[in-house]
């Protein structure tokens, strides 16, 4: 993202926020893993969504009118010792010169400064209960400027929960996120790409895993956006499996559900494909069917329809499949109406995909499914689990999982899949799989 990038956000926020207001974003904090080994660093998409700054133990503040400066920033001073250790902090001058920031200050004067301006205010847009420790702060600031008010200094009247906005700004994909998303899905698009061509029997799911790991690596990709999941067998039929500690057998479908994060960006793709190269003929025929829905859901993606439309439409084709090959009986329509269909399709066909892999935007709106626009992403991943076990289910079924996942980008025509590059058709995956099979 440029600074161009952050700086237009930063001014949307402010128009909808208005004169005699405040925002306060907080970063993430660092996360100890152990003892004084902490997580790798990742920022909190809403402070970072708006500064584009990538450290922790900083504080974001818009005034829209200031004076002095609308963009405030709080920030760890620069330590030579401590980036001796660490590497290099941005420090306060670097926080106004590479990070866009109208005035900046050491993050310990926070308490100091902050109170005041916050007596300056009427209305304050926070997010409380994502940072408890700033709450704690924050109430205090507050009772410290109420303990004023007969020198005539009065508290901020309203409270306003930030997220309701700048939530529903992030639903919104510019030009330059939807580069950033591309980038990201086309990397994990050639990783998931090359697990189809190094997929063994006698493989462990993990150097599945590691191999796509590995790939998006090679490409930049340093981050996962999630832990990936790698299901062979009957493990696919659990949802967010991610032991991936067991052994892919000939005869199995292995699924793979797994995106890169790159510049803070999402991807999210899942493909199911035979351990052997070839998919056996049950496979095949419930493999087809959640294709056939995905296929049908993705034609519901385009402006003006509701966001549960792709989801109906996935249900419609799974159940009257589902009937069709006697795993279901009755009529689809009150199989639907009953919601007989979760006993092999129990969660929704997509969810928001961005800076978060579930990322943030209502999906209704006063009760109502809101409507596709152009801008916003969402997944499209219909599926089908059946357990080994499952009663009343032929064996030749059960023990399969298959779910099938695309990244798709409401364009204002219709609708752009961002993930076409990974094959998902039966011809296509078998034909990559002989092709490494052979070598």
């Amino acid at each position: 993202m440029t600074p161009n990038e952050f700086r237009r956000r930063r001014r949307q926020l402010m128009r909808i926020m208005g004169k005699g207001s405040i925002a306060i974003v907080p970063a993430a904090p660092e996360c100890r893993r152990s003892n004084d080994v902490h997580y790798p660093y990742r920022p909190d998409s809403d402070f970072y969504y708006l500064t584009g700054f990538p450290e922790p133990e900083a504080v974001a503040v818009l005034i829209p009118g200031r004076a002095q400066g609308e963009y405030i920033l709080f920030c760890r001073e620069k330590d030579p010792k401590k980036e001796r250790w660490d590497g290099a902090i941005a420090g306060t001058e670097g926080a106004v010169a590479d990070y866009g920031a109208d005035d900046a200050f050491p993050i310990t004067d926070l308490d100091d400064i902050l109170p005041r301006m916050l007596e300056q205010c009427e209305k304050v847009y926070y997010a409380m209960g994502s940072d408890t420790e700033l709450d704690q702060r924050m109430s205090q600031w507050i009772s410290r400027i109420r303990s004023k008010a007969r020198s005539g200094v009065h508290p901020p009247q309203e409270f306003v929960a930030l997220d309701h906005h700048l939530h529903d700004m992030r639903l919104y994909k510019s030009r330059s996120e939807v580069a950033a998303l591309k980038r990201a899905i086309r990397i994990s698009a050639a990783a998931h790409c090359e697990l189809m061509r190094v997929c063994r029997p006698g493989m462990m799911e993990y150097e599945l895993e590691g191999h796509f790991i590995h790939a998006c690596y090679r490409r930049g990709a340093r981050h996962q956006a999630y832990p990936p999941i790698v299901g062979g067998g009957d493990n696919a039929t659990v949802l967010h499996y991610t032991a991936n500690d067991g052994r892919l057998e000939a005869g199995d479908l292995v699924l793979v559900d797994a995106g890169c994060e790159l510049d803070c960006y999402a991807s999210d793709i899942t493909r199911t494909f035979p351990v052997s190269g070839r998919f056996t003929e049950p496979q095949r025929q419930l493999y087809q069917l959640v294709l056939d829905a995905q296929l049908a859901a993705i034609e519901q993606v385009r402006p003006g329809n509701a966001y549960d439309a792709p989801h109906e439409a996935a249900v419609r084709v799974l159940t009257r499949g589902l009937v069709k090959l006697g795993l279901l009986k009755g009529q689809a329509a009150k199989l639907i109406k009953e919601e007989k269909y979760k006993k092999f399709f129990m969660h929704g066909t997509g969810h928001w995909l961005g800076m978060d892999v579930h990322d943030v935007g209502d999906y209704k709106i006063d009760g109502h499914w809101r409507e596709l626009e152009p801008g916003m992403v969402l997944t499209i991943e219909p599926g089908l689990y059946i357990p080994k076990g499952t009663k009343g289910v032929a064996k030749k079924w059960q023990g399969i999982g298959i779910r099938i996942e695309d990244d798709v980008l409401v364009t204002r025509t219709g609708h752009e899949v961002l993930s076409k590059e990974v094959p998902k058709t039966i011809e296509a995956i078998e034909a990559l799989m002989a092709d490494r099979i052979r070598a």
